[in-house]
């Protein structure tokens, strides 16, 4: 499993980032404070305080290179 901090601080952002997720036959979480959702679900992901950087955490160890190149726009250090 790879943990990255990610931004999802607009509407747009969110619609691409789910799209760039389904791509994937993966599992995504996101993580902020005591909560985890499935980084696939655009409701659960506007339940969360998009205002500040969330933890993204990729369940897989075969294509985290590709997947970490998609998401490159929303990762933030």
């Amino acid at each position: 499993m790879k943990t990255v901090r990610i931004s999802l601080n607009s509407i747009d952002k969110v619609k691409s980032f789910v799209n760039d997720l389904t791509k994937f036959d993966t599992d995504f979480d996101l993580v902020s404070g005591r909560y985890v959702i499935d980084a696939k679900s655009i409701m659960g992901i506007f339940s969360l305080d998009l205002s500040k950087p969330i933890d993204l955490n990729i369940h897989s160890e075969s294509d985290v290179e590709q997947i970490l190149n998609i998401l490159a726009p929303y990762i933030v250090d």
